[in-house]
């Protein structure tokens, strides 16, 4: 048995409400749900919140909300993993076991479920305990640089000052949308770090993956999804 937890906090101070602020004429969580939903992978989809709007609104899409979470567990100093582990915690005590958890994020509105199905199949057929997603970086970490106390500009690794983009390797980021984990192996590596041979990356292409954190990061994503509609 699989289960998708999705983590969606009431409180958000750089936009207010944001895991349900309408996003194309849905509630943003109601994408998360509906990947969840499409992709087939899951025998429960479990919304973790804080927030009784949020809970009516994920139960009006289609998910379970079988608690509210405690108030400890509640800002926005409290990690995706504790999140995690109280809820799948939770569904333990109740005597539910699953063999795959995914975290899916709330704000991923332009999350494919064929991706969720490559997580999952990638994992079941490997000795990994994670699959997650990401994708490329937009330019080369080894020409990136900082800008020093004196306000002038220091490269991190200046001995590739004179390297073309094309020979330099190709670095990955953490892509934000969904997390994979076998819970046998999960619970058996003690040092389990997702950034490590521990995990499968599943490459997304970047005009997928957008974080949701300002503004200015909503609007993009706006746009970006209104361009995949139109080009369907």
């Amino acid at each position: 048995m699989n289960v998708a937890i999705i983590p969606a906090l009431g409180g958000s101070k750089r936009i207010p409400r944001k895991n349900i602020k309408p996003f194309h004429g849905k509630p943003m969580v109601a994408y998360s749900i509906e990947a969840a939903q499409k992709s087939g992978c899951f025998d429960r989809i479990i919304v973790s919140t804080d927030d009784k709007e949020i809970a009516d609104i994920a139960l009006q899409y289609g998910a379970e909300v079988p608690f509210l979470r405690p108030k400890g567990l509640s800002d926005d100093f409290v990690g995706t993993t504790e999140v995690v582990e109280h809820a799948v915690n939770w569904l333990e005590e109740k005597g539910f076991k699953y063999e795959y958890i995914c975290t899916i994020y709330a704000t991923s509105p332009l999350l494919q479920e064929k991706f969720l199905v490559e997580g999952l199949t990638k994992l079941s057929q490997s000795t990994a305990t994670n699959a997650f997603s990401v994708t490329t970086m937009p330019f080369p970490i080894q020409r990136t640089f900082k800008i020093d106390n004196n306000g002038r500009c220091e490269m991190f690794t200046p001995e590739f000052y004179s390297a073309r983009s094309q020979d330099l390797e190709e670095a990955y980021q953490d892509a934000g949308q969904f997390y994979w984990a076998n819970r046998e192996k999960q619970l058996a590596n003690i040092n389990n770090v997702i950034f490590s041979e521990a995990s499968i990356p599943i490459v997304l292409p970047r005009f997928l993956v957008q974080d949701i954190d300002t503004l200015e990061d909503w609007k993009q994503a706006e746009l970006m999804y209104r361009a995949l509609k139109i080009e369907k």
